[in-house]
């Protein structure tokens, strides 16, 4: 027996548990295959699945017809459907399968199976977010709604996590670059940013208070005669003034006037 490729929407659909296709291949023993298999222009099979592997275990030659419609994707959704005993939740994710397979719009699939967008993009969710439960949705063996609720927590804590990484990227890119590349973690991340922010307050208090203090007592001894009062004998040690001290002075007056124009401050 030559064994057939399936469809790849048909194979959204579990297998029968091995007890209920043992039973199949019984059945197709005493009474024949009374469906054929249907498969598509390709010779996948569209429909029948099961029904090839259980003539497969009795030794029966499966009959097969091919579709001759315009929308196999369809077919193979629908029919199969149809022929299972579905939940809701179970139809739902298969649906949202297929619509990713096949690229079909949710509410497209959703109107062709009575069912409704949300339903199935509640399980997409399930499927971006927590794909380790959509296997268990697909079988039966957990309801969409637990696993929804499972995804959307999951989907709540990713959306926080790309909120926070994008502030922490506006506010430092090299720290955002380090958690992108793994070598921080992001509550590391902003640990190590909140560190650094508080030593940059810590150097704009010393730089302002720097500047208040000295730059208000240079500027209170313009049109004085304390510059002709200065001793060169008398001054601090370490603290002669030179004519590089006062190029110097003058250069750094000139930088601080630039950046308070840059600044546009008063």
């Amino acid at each position: 027996m030559i064994l057939r490729e399936s469809h790849p929407v048909a194979d959204l659909f579990p297998m029968l548990p091995a007890d209920e296709l043992a039973d199949l291949a019984a059945d197709i023993t005493e009474r024949g295959l009374l469906q054929p298999v249907v498969l598509d222009g390709d010779g996948r099979v569209l429909d029948g699945r099961n029904r090839v592997a259980a003539c497969e275990m009795a030794g029966v030659e499966p009959e097969f017809v091919t579709y001759d419609g315009d929308d196999p994707d369809g077919y193979a959704l629908a029919v199969n459907i149809q022929r299972r005993n579905l939940t809701k939740g179970q139809t739902a994710i298969i649906a949202a399968r297929a619509c990713k397979e096949t690229l079909q719009a949710t509410r497209k699939v959703g109107q062709s199976l009575g069912m409704s967008a949300q339903r199935i993009t509640q399980a997409n969710v399930v499927l971006e977010f927590a794909p380790d439960l959509a296997d268990a949705v697909a079988a039966g063996a957990t309801g969409l709604d637990k696993a929804y609720e499972v995804a959307r927590q999951r989907k709540t804590a990713a959306d926080s996590v790309e909120s926070q990484l994008a502030r922490l990227r506006a506010e430092d890119p090299e720290l955002a670059d380090k958690v992108v590349e793994g070598e921080l973690t992001l509550p590391g991340a902003w640990a190590e940013q909140k560190e650094r922010a508080a030593e940059e307050d810590r150097q704009r208090l010393v730089a302002t208070h720097l500047l208040c203090q000295h730059l208000v007592t240079v500027a209170q001894m313009a049109g004085g005669d304390i510059a002709q009062r200065y001793d060169p004998a008398k001054s601090l040690p370490g603290r002669a003034i030179t004519r590089q001290v006062l190029d110097d002075a003058m250069t750094a007056v000139e930088e601080i006037a630039r950046v308070w124009k840059e600044r546009e401050l008063p």
